[in-house]
């Protein structure tokens, strides 16, 4: 394989460029307004809250679990669901769901365009949705509108798709920065959710808008962690060991979760109603749930510190439990707005809290939050964002090894139990699949001469176009069954290219047949080199739309050296079905078969095996 210290000096780690310099500072402009956005929302939520359950104007926010409207509470979610179900009828579908997957749609599928009616409706929407006791979160609503921010921000300017995909995530992250002061966790939840890349130039400019909106929510909204909890200790192994259990059952219960909330959203496919209608039923679920357990109203980070601090008893948080999955999958099916991640943070929660009573060692606290970040690395399939998010809530470093453990697990159960996860579900039921795996493309890795042609033949120039037609009818075992030929003149150089398809053009037009073939194909073919990456020869290829390059030397670019075609590139995906499927004994392989044939001996199934001589 050709290559040097020029060759090595034009390959690059990564393919961002400078363009990087001028979206970071839009991205740091839309983490600001990202801040705005998220205190505008949490003002709201706070607003109608107390609005409606207690009747006074203050924005802070509260839980609607300590309201005396007695029987009557169980109306007010249902007139929020009837609001919420007008604005999406008049206004736009796109505010119904919890907003994760519209905001992955509009990236996968959109070109990252977002309307500004969405931006503005949604928090509106999700506003009043969680202010009348809906019980959801605010960032779900948070990251949809600050996307649609990003993107709205990003359609002003001559940007790319992928550009402008960053920028939407890049409002994205700054929203969730600025609800929760979790900055690297809105990082992360970007790349293991929304990016569908890892690369420094949408990986730069959404830190920056998260470091932006995170600085900004202190004079806003208050610094963090919004939940600390009294630090615990080094974990001893035994805790450690439980932290893999409470994972592994986090793990089933994230299954649970989801299929729950996808049960009834087919089940509300069938009321013979119209859709607007479907909020308001679930808001009466909401209702009655929220007559036996108050506090599964509402946002409930009230009800999450308490979790945390260990505050609350077995018997209650089972009933917790059951009643938030119940209403919040009820109303989230209905077609209603709000997040998923304070819910099952909550649900994640009470199910440790009450794992903690057979739990002899450590408090409930631990095994809450424990459980709160598997169930959320579980359900939406994010086990670094989980691990991180809980870390940046209760500022406990301590419970890292216990976090990762926990989360692994649960992730490791949905992804062996279940084809898609609460968010990519609601994606493939709109007809588009989304794979969330991120590997090296065997193009980036392998280079033009590990796969190239070798012995090419190759055409006079001078050839006549009658003598190649007369050749190809007689099947020429030289020319072969190829579908083009590079043409080289007296001194073998390479001065062009002709294919079949010149040919038929050429007959097609009543070509002399003493007309070279130089003529009818390509006087400057595009080439390629061997110690260039596959990737940028392939890219080559689709920009020319052509199917196949020449390989000449980088030193002598006339010097014909072999040729790149679809075998080629196949012969690259070749090597990555080897890598994956592809499995060589190991040291321990014959020492095992050997166990295995004493054993069945020693049993008396098997005669021995003849001795060597």
């Amino acid at each position: 394989m050709s290559g040097g210290p020029g060759h090595v000096d034009r390959l690059r780690d990564f393919t961002t460029d400078a363009r990087l310099l001028i979206l970071t500072p839009m991205a740091a402009v839309i983490g600001a307004l990202g801040a705005l956005v998220a205190y505008a929302l949490v003002w709201l939520i706070g607003a109608i809250t107390n609005l409606v359950y207690y009747h006074r104007f203050d924005a802070t926010m509260v839980s609607p679990a300590a309201h005396t409207l007695g029987g009557w509470a169980v109306l007010v979610p249902a007139v929020g669901g009837l609001v919420v179900g007008l604005m999406a009828r008049y206004g736009s579908e796109r505010i119904r769901g919890h907003g994760i997957p519209e905001a992955m749609e509009a990236i996968l599928i959109g070109r990252s365009r977002m309307s500004a009616k969405v931006a503005v409706l949604k928090p509106l929407s999700s506003a009043v949705s969680i202010g009348t006791g809906g019980p959801f979160g605010a960032e779900g609503p948070i990251i949809m509108t600050g996307g649609a921010l990003g993107s709205l921000f990003a359609q002003a300017f001559h940007l790319s798709s992928a550009e402008r995909k960053t920028l939407l995530v890049a409002g994205a992250a700054a929203g969730m920065a600025a609800i929760f002061a979790t900055p690297l966790a809105a990082v992360l939840l970007a790349v293991e959710l929304l990016l569908f890349e890892w690369k420094p130039r949408s990986f730069i400019p959404v830190a920056a808008a998260a470091a932006v909106a995170a600085a900004l929510r202190t004079p806003l909204l208050g610094a963090g962690p919004i939940f600390p909890v009294p630090t615990h200790g080094a974990l001893a192994w035994q805790e450690l060991a439980l932290s893999l259990a409470v994972g592994l059952v986090a793990g089933f219960g994230s299954g649970c979760l989801t299929w729950l909330v996808y049960a009834c959203e087919d089940g509300f496919a069938r009321v013979p109603l119209n859709q607007m209608w479907w909020p308001v039923i679930g808001g009466l679920f909401v209702g009655v749930g929220g007559l036996f357990y108050p506090r599964a109203l509402g946002v409930g980070y009230d009800t999450i510190g308490d979790l945390l601090q260990g505050h609350l008893a077995a018997p209650f948080v089972l009933g917790l439990l059951v009643t938030k999955a119940l209403i919040w999958a009820i109303a989230l099916g209905s077609g209603t707005s709000g997040g998923v991640l304070a819910p099952l943070l909550i649900m994640g929660g009470a199910l440790g809290a009450a794992e903690a009573h057979w739990i002899h060692v450590g408090d409930a606290g631990l095994w809450g939050m424990i459980s709160m970040a598997a169930m959320m690395g579980g359900t939406m399939r994010s086990p670094l964002t989980a691990v991180a998010f809980m870390l940046e809530l209760t500022d406990d470093i301590a419970v890292l090894p216990a976090l990762l453990i926990a989360c692994a697990a649960a992730h490791g159960v949905t992804v062996l139990l279940m084809r898609r996860s609460i968010l990519t579900e609601k994606v493939a039921r709109r007809g588009y699949h989304v794979l969330r795996e991120y590997s090296v493309s065997p193009l980036a890795r392998l280079r033009v001469a590990d796969v190239m042609e070798r012995d090419v033949p190759a055409l006079p120039a001078s050839m006549h176009v009658d003598l190649l037609l007369r050749r190809l009818v007689a099947h020429d075992s030289v020319l072969g069954r190829r579908e083009a030929w590079p043409l080289v003149d007296d001194g073998g150089a390479l001065v062009g290219i002709v294919t079949r398809g010149d040919l038929v053009k050429a007959v097609d037009a009543d070509t002399r047949p003493d007309t070279a073939v130089l003529e009818v194909g390509s006087r400057a073919p595009v080439v390629t080199y061997p110690d260039e990456l596959l990737h940028d020869a392939v890219d080559r290829m689709v920009r020319h739309d052509v199917g196949r390059l020449p390989v000449v030397e980088r030193a002598d670019g006339t010097r014909l050296v072999g040729q790149l075609g679809r075998s080629g590139i196949a012969a690259a995906w070749q090597t990555l079905l080897e890598e994956e499927e592809g499995r060589e004994h190991g040291w321990l392989s014959g020492r095992g078969r050997l166990l295995r044939m004493k054993l069945r001996r020693v049993l008396g199934e098997t005669p021995a095996p003849p001795q060597a001589p």
